[in-house]
């Protein structure tokens, strides 16, 4: 049973090899055997199944030179580690290295023939068969190239834990381990690089760009990455595109045709070269030239997009290289490739076919192309110089994949250098053993391999991280076109470091790049001419003074430029947002700037306080004439009838009036702001209850029929003054209520623009109010009394002018309300001062001037009998109005009618008579009455 299962296994493999398995291989055995994937040629020929037939398997086209040159790299690592008496002595390793032709089915073909083997070698049957030409079982596979063939061939391999080292697949998806648990690379994953491309752009400043990706697991999670970089730097995909290069000629026309369309200059392409050459070269069919290029590291350097014929189109690219690494010795072996040295490498046939555009005798493809085909190629001869020719075969410039493809077989030796040289007990197993090297299998190399750590040749620490990747660094190059052949150089600007700080890890020479889009006159003679950064941004920079805005269904890198608000500003261009000035600043006329605002207040040097200040002093000077007026006539009669000591109290309190608006000027201070509306308020009350007082006073006395003791009582000097002091008493309280519960402060307004004014929050309306409303109260009762005794004769009629004087207090106050309120800053001050100025000097005017011109011009006037006719003809005019009231009610009740009694009056004032002086005579028809008044300076005193 045992040997039926042993031939029908046997008969199963040779059927996987033969039917599964690539016909072209390198292949070389040894004691342990590694196995290599690499991309030979670019793709597959396209042709349509129709399954009438057996399917036949698709055919390799366009071969690659430089997955050749990577295929040579691992073998001359192989032959370095045979050759070397220090790494894996005494054993040798072989190879079996397929095509992948840059496709998945390809790959698997070639991966099914790894995995065939390595079943049986599981099975055991060495008993019943002793084969000398038995294969051993690939312990480990180098490759492949791309991220998407890596994908299908890491799922496989995955299944039986066959480590797999990678040198060219960056897909940031490999890095799980979770579903690719035998991946393993050599090449940093495009976690980094999308990054560095956002990077890039940033530091270029552009916001507006066009993303190209391969649909394929390469393309798609690298620029699923750079659109998230992106996003974070406020920069925009105008468009977002997938290429392939299996797209028909119309779906390339189509990307063509948007991205001539497109306003974005700059075009960021994750890709691998097979897909992106059929766009390049409808660009350049196009001759489209005004385009930016940033390359992947998957085509930033290849041959298939870096030739002469592209230039136009690609000049100026930027891309990402991997860091080059020195092989000693590979340049030789590279050269001494030749199709019969090379008897185990059966690629080195159509390398050499390729290369001279020759046949070699027996090939298949001559055969192939004798078929009707109309391409005639001369035999080769086999003495062609590999030297003689242009081949990117020999490009020994920089070694990046190479360099990666070598490090991988060395990472493999290495391992199983350490197995071989384990000390039971130090070992990576099951307590702690060590595996044997004659018996080992793929998962214990596996093992090793992720606890590598050793050298390189370089002088470098080689290890795996834990998601199996090297960290490494970038060098960013840039496409120019050389100036002895106008073949494409890749000039270095710069690096990307991953292991610094961000914002630290771009460095790039700008004076070294070369952009596109200009002759090839200067290209040719200055390779290193300095150009203006291009312009790929959705709108043009918005200046200092101005700020980006929205614009309605756009991305927000399209935006229009506002002009910043007054009191905002911005310094740079491209501005986000205004930022608003300080409190104490605002904008200037360009909005690029803030400037410290001006501080106005009611200043003693401007000229509108110097007006209310000589106005107010004035005042002051008018009034302390006045008084000294009324002092140095003191004796006479209109002051003594003015009620001297009263008069002598409101022309203080006039003085008080006229200081206190002095306050309002001048810087507010906190002291200054809690003493001028007290100050005002107590000198006016002051003021104001004086002439109530007097007005009072004169109107009981003359309205009182007959002057007697009570009156005198209760209106002498010591009432009055009582009067005076209890209504300047309830201000005062005001103002300590007002002081105690929310006192004024100096207060800074910033709300107006360009100025900061300096004035005083009263602290609480309500308290200003009350103080104003009082003053008010006493103002309506003291006009009340003055109209009431307008026509009183004492004080040649002083009550008519303190009517006028209280009616323009009023007109003065109530014209304030609304001035005081709709104005602001230091005009709020100025409209106090003219109130108070405007009704001080009213009040002054209207009570003082006249009886100060009297007593200065009109002397005559200043006398006894003077008074004395005043006085008589107003009791005359009372008497007549109550004997004429009395009259005619006295008819209306008798019935009798008259005519009405003619009146007569007639004084005699002859002073030499010996008759009594000063009684008036007044008759009335049927009798004459008799007024007598004295006016003795003593009882006229005691009555006042």
């Amino acid at each position: 049973m045992r040997l039926f299962l042993y031939y029908l296994t046997l008969l199963g493999s040779s059927f996987v090899i033969s039917t599964y398995g690539p016909h072209h291989r390198a292949q070389m055995t040894g004691d342990i055997l590694l196995g290599g994937l690499f991309p030979i040629h670019f793709g597959v020929a396209s042709k349509d199944q129709d399954l009438a037939a057996r399917p036949e398997s698709t055919q390799c086209v366009r071969f690659n030179f430089r997955g050749f040159r990577w295929l040579q790299a691992m073998v001359f690592a192989i032959d370095e580690i045979n050759n070397s008496s220090i790494l894996l002595p005494n054993i040798t390793l072989g190879y079996r290295i397929f095509d992948t032709c840059n496709t998945v089915s390809k790959a698997l073909e070639a991966t099914l023939s790894f995995v065939a083997q390595n079943k049986i070698d599981s099975l055991n049957l060495d008993e019943f068969c002793n084969c000398t030409d038995h294969i051993p079982s690939t312990i480990a596979v180098v490759g492949p190239a791309g991220s998407t063939v890596s994908t299908a061939v890491a799922n496989l391999l995955g299944l039986f834990y066959i480590p797999q080292i990678s040198y060219a697949s960056s897909s940031r998806l490999l890095s799980n381990k979770n579903q690719y648990k035998s991946f393993m690379r050599t090449i940093p994953t495009d976690e980094h690089q999308a990054t560095a491309m956002a990077d890039i752009i940033e530091y270029f400043q552009w916001n507006w760009v066009i993303a190209v990706a391969s649909d394929d697991d390469y393309g798609r999670p690298g620029i699923e990455k750079f659109e998230k970089e992106i996003e974070e730097r406020d920069i925009c995909i105008h468009l977002n595109e997938l290429i392939s290069q299996y797209f028909e000629d119309h779906e390339i026309k189509a990307l063509a045709d948007r991205i001539e369309n497109s306003s974005a200059k700059v075009i960021v392409v994750f890709a691998s070269a097979p897909d992106v050459e059929p766009l390049i070269k409808e660009m350049a069919s196009r001759n489209f030239t005004d385009r930016i290029w940033l390359a992947s590291e998957a085509w930033a350097s290849s041959s298939l997009i870096a030739k002469p014929e592209y230039l136009d189109v690609v000049a100026g690219t930027i891309g990402f290289a991997l860091k080059a690494g020195h092989i000693a010795g590979f340049r030789e072996f590279l050269q001494q490739v030749h199709p019969k040295k090379d008897t185990h490498n059966e690629f080195v046939r159509e390398f050499w076919e390729e290369t001279f555009n020759c046949y070699l005798e027996d090939s298949p493809r001559l055969q192939e192309t004798g078929k009707g085909s109309t391409t005639f190629r001369p035999l080769c001869t086999g003495e062609e110089d590999i030297t003689s020719v242009e081949t990117p075969y020999l490009d020994y410039t920089h070694l990046r994949i190479s360099y990666n493809a070598y490090l991988a077989v060395y990472s493999i030796a290495h391992a199983l250098h350490d197995i071989l040289t384990c000390r039971p007990g130090q070992g990576l197993f099951a307590n702690n053993s060590c595996a044997d090297i004659k018996t080992m299998e793929a998962w214990q190399v596996l093992k090793q391999l992720r606890h590598l750590n050793y050298t390189n040749n370089m002088g470098e620490k080689m290890h795996f991280d834990e998601n199996a990747d090297l960290a490494a660094n970038y060098t960013i190059i840039n496409w120019h076109r050389s100036s002895e052949d106008g073949s494409v150089v890749f000039k270095e600007i710069g690096y990307y470091n991953v292991h610094i700080k961000r914002g630290a890890k771009l460095f790039i020479e700008k004076s070294k790049i070369l952009w596109n889009g200009h002759g090839s006159e200067v290209l040719y003679f200055c390779p290193y001419y300095v150009l203006q950064v291009p312009f790929s941004n959705c709108s043009e920079d918005c200046e200092p003074g101005t700020r980006k805005g929205i614009i309605d269904s756009m991305p927000t890198c399209c935006f229009e430029c506002t002009e910043c608000s007054d009191g905002e500003y911005s310094n740079h261009k491209d501005s986000s947002v205004c930022t608003k000035c300080p409190n104490n600043s605002w904008s200037n006329g360009n909005h690029t700037f803030c400037f410290l605002k001006e501080i106005e207040f009611l200043s003693w040097t401007e000229p509108f306080g110097i007006a209310l200040t000589i106005f107010a002093v004035l005042g002051v000077v008018f009034t302390a004439f006045v008084m000294g007026v009324f002092v140095r006539f003191r004796n006479t009669p209109i002051v003594k009838a003015t009620n001297r000591e009263l008069s002598y109290v409101l022309l203080f309190s006039l003085i008080c009036c006229f200081s206190s608006s002095l306050v309002f000027i001048g810087e507010p201070q906190n002291w200054t702001c809690r003493l001028r509306q007290p100050a005002f308020g107590i000198s006016f009350v002051l003021c104001i209850s004086c002439i109530l007082v007097k007005t009072n006073r004169v109107l009981l006395v003359f309205e009182a029929k007959i002057p007697t003791s009570l009156h005198r009582k209760w209106w002498g000097l010591n009432l009055q003054f009582l009067l005076v002091f209890l209504c300047t008493f309830v201000q005062v309280m005001i103002c300590v209520v007002w002081l105690y519960n929310a006192p004024p402060s100096s207060y800074r307004n910033h709300d107006i623009d360009e100025i900061i004014f300096i004035t005083c929050n009263e602290g609480s309306v309500m308290g200003l109010g009350f103080l104003i409303g009082y003053t008010c109260l006493l103002a309506a009762i003291c006009f009340f009394f003055a109209f009431k005794s307008r026509k009183l004769p004492e004080n040649f009629t002083e009550a008519k002018f303190i009517t006028f004087s209280m009616l323009i207090f009023f007109i003065v106050w109530i014209s304030f309300i609304p001035a005081y309120f709709s104005t602001y800053g230091k005009f709020v001050s100025a409209v106090e001062v003219i109130a108070i100025l405007a009704s001080s000097f009213g009040m002054l005017a209207c009570i003082f001037f006249n009886k100060v011109y009297i007593i200065l011009f009109k002397p005559s006037r200043n006398t006894i009998e003077e008074v004395r006719c005043s006085t008589a003809a107003h009791a005359f005019k009372v008497a007549a109005k109550a004997t004429l009231k009395h009259n005619t009610s006295s008819r209306r009740k008798s019935g009798s009618s008259g005519s009405t009694p003619s009146l007569t009056m007639s004084f005699k004032t002859n002073e030499d008579s010996n008759l009594d002086m000063n009684r008036p005579r007044v008759s009335f028809g049927s009798g004459t009455v008799m007024l007598s008044l004295s006016f003795e300076e003593s009882r006229r005193s005691s009555m006042l």
